[in-house]
This record gives structure tokens, sequence and C-alpha cells, in this order.
């Protein structure tokens, strides 16, 4: 097609004199937006203005159609002498296309601008939050250190060992506490501007499964909730990162068990879905997720309500979500407010 806009374009060259110019489009993205364009290829005349886009299988002959349109409504002599004098011996090119290079940096410069604000505003929220959940577990261990310090001077019996180990214990879950919230606000800053490149390769995942349930056996046991496991012998190895897939199982079972109360109960299954996916499910009986939120759960800047009161931020969902999407699966959610939630993804299976 741009061959045969050039051959009409030198047809009517000794009539009006033009200049063509040439962008891919997948080099340039933003020029879609910023020349509104609803298809492509398309054709956008600059200059003379006012701007006109020809888009669709026929833009030759939209093309001969409007030139005669946009000489007769704008009344400008073309010439060689003249085409002469609108080039900006500075610059060597026609002003049309230095202004179009100018817009296209202006449009550039003010996408960064909206990303640094946006980044600017998420650090602020962060730090604001990190500041007042930091204090509370902060408060709690410094006490419990302060009484254990006391108990020392005190005489040696049954009671105040079993003080002590429960202090020491509260001690312990009040700096893991601290420990994580720190690791959430590292890992989101690492992660939420990543574009992941997964190293793929042979991946089972019911091993891998098995082994990241190793850790969570003592904190379910603590809440005292029931834990269901159904990873079939017979699935098929999945074509993905192991470190990257481990980072998700990690979140989505932390999550699940942090927001699943006490008594409650939690899933974790393995479906082969098709020839080409297998789907991993993460389920709970916790407080759900309101229809509303469902659809930006895995944005970054999202926090919820039960997000309140709860070590973490929930900033571990936006990069799942791009680990996912990076391996050319999906991730959702099915939730019902008051009865728990279900986390899903698919990948692909290796061929």
């Amino acid at each position: 097609m741009i061959r045969q806009i050039q051959e009409y374009l030198q047809v009517v060259e000794s009539l009006s004199p033009s200049e063509l110019q040439v962008i891919e489009i997948s080099q340039q993205p933003h020029l879609v937006e910023h020349f509104r364009l609803v298809a492509t290829p398309a054709l956008v005349k600059i200059s003379p203005g006012t701007r006109h886009t020809l888009a669709g299988s026929d833009i030759v002959g939209q093309l001969k159609k409007c030139w005669v349109r946009w000489q007769e409504a704008i009344p400008y002599q073309i010439n060689s002498q003249n085409l002469e004098s609108e080039t900006d011996p500075r610059l060597g090119v026609h002003p049309s296309v230095e202004l179009l290079r100018i817009s296209d940096e202006v449009f550039r410069l003010e996408k960064e601008k909206e990303a640094l604000q946006e980044q600017l505003q998420f650090k602020d929220q962060i730090l604001a939050m990190l500041a007042h959940d930091l204090r509370s577990p902060l408060t709690a261990a410094s006490i419990a250190l302060e009484t254990l310090e006391l108990t020392y001077s005190q005489k040696e019996n049954p009671r105040s060992a079993q003080i002590r180990e429960q202090l020491y214990h509260q001690a312990r879950k009040q700096f893991r506490i601290m420990n994580r919230l720190i690791a959430d606000i590292l890992q989101a800053s690492k992660n939420l501007n990543t574009n992941f490149a997964p190293e793929h390769g042979y991946l089972y995942l019911q091993s891998l499964c098995l082994e990241i349930l190793e850790q969570y056996w003592d904190r379910v046991e603590d809440k005292k909730l029931s834990l269901d496991v159904d990873l079939p012998q017979d699935l098929p190895q999945v074509y993905a990162d192991e470190e990257l897939i481990r980072q998700v199982l990690v979140n989505l079972l932390d999550n699940a068990v942090k927001y699943t109360p006490e008594g409650g109960k939690i899933s974790l299954s393995i479906l082969h879905r098709t020839m080409q996916k297998i789907q991993i499910s993460i389920c709970d009986t916790g407080h759900g997720i309101p229809e509303a939120k469902k659809e930006r759960i895995f944005e970054s800047h999202v926090r919820l309500q039960r997000d309140e009161g709860a070590e973490g931020y929930g900033l571990g969902l936006s990069v799942c979500h791009k680990i996912i999407t990076a391996h050319y699966g999906q991730i959702w959610v099915d939730s019902v407010p008051g009865q728990g939630s279900c986390f899903h993804f698919t990948l692909p299976i290796y061929r």
C-alpha cells in the first residue's frame, strides 16, 4: 500500500509537490493515540492544516478523491520555489515534518510526566502506610523485650519460664510482621515497574507446590486452618520460569493464610484444562473481595479495606499479574464477599 501511495504522489508531483513520511507504529505506538487512529495502516495529512486521516482498505482511492478537495479548500501556490522558501534552512526539513517531530516529543514527555507523578504519589502513599503500620508491631516488640528484661530479675519458677517463652514468641511474631512489611515495600519498588523476561524451562508443578506447602504447615496449624491439596500425579510439565512461578504461589498462599479467619479452610488444586493449559487454583474462606474491586484487584495502587490491620499491603497481586502475563497465561479471581475467594491462573503446557 505504501508503494501505491508513493506511485500516486509521483503522478501528481508536477502539480502538487508533496512529502511522504513513513512511520512504523510498532516502533512508536504512542502515535496511535496521538493521531486518534482507529485502524492501521492510515494516511495522515499533516500540512497544510487542518489534519485529515484516511484509513481502511482503499487508502489510495480515498487519497485521489481527497486530493482535489484539499487543493480547492486551501488556496496557495505550490511550486519548487515556494516549497524551498517554506523549508527551514537551519533544520533542512519542511516545517510540517518538524512540527510533527516536536508534537511527538511533547506527547512523549507528557506521558513520562504522568508516569512520574503516579510513581511519586504511590511512594508517598506507601511511606505513609509504612510509618503508620510499623508503629504497632514495633511498640509490641519493645514491650515484650522490656518485660523479658524484668522477668530475669525475678526468681526462677515454672510460671516465669512460661511467661518468657510467650514473650519470646510475641517478640518474634512482631519482628516477623515488621520484616514482612519492609519486604513488601522492597519487592514492590523492585517489581512494579519491571517487565519480566522469564527463563522458560521444564517445570513439574506438583513437586514445586509440595515444596512450598512445607513452609506453611506451622502457620496453618497456628490458625487452626484446614488445608486441602489436590495435585494429580499425571500432570504434564509446564513451560515456565520456576522462580517466578514460586513467587506467584507464595504470594497467593500468603494472602490465603493471612485473610482466612481462624478455623477456616484453604485449598490448593491443579486442573489439566486443555491440551495447551494447566490451571492452578488457591481458594480460601476469608472476607472475599467486593464486586466493584474484582476488576482492579491486580492493579498496583489498589488497597482493599480488608488490608487494614493486616500485615503487608497486597502489592504482590500486581506482580503476580505481570509474571503470569509474561508466561502468556491468565490470572483472575472468583469471590463472594463474606464467603471467600478463589484465585486462578493458567500456564502453558510444554510440548
